[in-house]
């Protein structure tokens, strides 16, 4: 990835992922996830991927050591519990919402969804959402935290797009994530307080630069380098 004033997102150089076999249903969905990307930015019905990891909160033993030494850590270390990040991406605004939780069980997606609703997008027309097919990322976790008329009124707020199995690489919020990690979270922290604030640290710095993704990879590109994924038509 370059950062300019763009992030340049070619998912198939940032991580490895599991391609699957030919199959009708992957390339449908994943047709319909370039699709949304191609769209032109519109503040009413704004594109925004969601997705969310953990990452396990660590204690090191440090080696004492003399100045201007190079720093010595101890094999053996402390688990200290294991931390969730959830985040909201807005590509094509350069706008990003980062949300650190204890767990990321269905009632914390649906207290997301309910932000980016409320909170984030209260003048949204409808809010396009892009996200990978987690268990929990259905309108059934809006009924799990909220009584049926919450939950009806924040199911209808979104436009739900889905990428397909072995796909969540299509996800923008994902390779973000993988980001995240790669540059504050690569040293593990010891506890919630320095978790947090490296994770909102970096999602501030990202949006005070407004970075917007340009993504590169279209439907014409897909029918292209992932042919062997579209069925063989006789």
């Amino acid at each position: 990835m370059r950062n300019n004033e763009k992030n340049e997102l070619k998912p198939w150089l940032v991580e490895e992922w599991c391609i699957p076999e030919a199959s009708a249903e992957f390339v449908a969905k994943m047709e319909d996830v370039l699709s949304v990307y191609e769209r032109p930015y519109d503040p009413l019905r704004p594109v925004v991927c969601i997705d969310e990891m953990n990452r396990q909160l660590v204690e090191e033993t440090r080696i004492p050591c003399g100045s201007g030494q190079p720093e010595k850590v101890d094999s053996e270390y402390v688990r200290k519990g294991v931390m969730d990040v959830f985040r909201i991406a807005e590509p094509l605004a350069g706008k990003r919402d980062t949300v650190v939780t204890e767990k990321r069980t269905a009632i914390d997606f649906a207290h997301i969804l309910q932000r980016t609703s409320d909170v984030l997008y209260p003048q949204a027309e409808k809010i396009v959402l892009v996200t990978d097919n987690l268990n929990t990322h259905t309108t059934a976790s809006l009924y799990k935290a909220f009584p049926p008329e919450e939950a009806r009124r924040l199911a209808d707020r979104f436009e739900w797009h889905y990428t397909p199995k072995h796909g969540s690489w299509l996800d923008m919020a994902e390779i973000e994530l993988s980001v995240l990690s790669r540059q504050a979270l690569a040293k593990p922290k010891p506890d919630a307080e320095s978790f947090t604030r490296a994770v909102r640290s970096w999602t501030c710095t990202q949006n005070a630069h407004c970075r917007k993704i340009l993504w590169q990879f279209t439907t014409a590109d897909a029918r292209i380098k992932l042919a062997k994924l579209y069925p063989h038509i006789v």
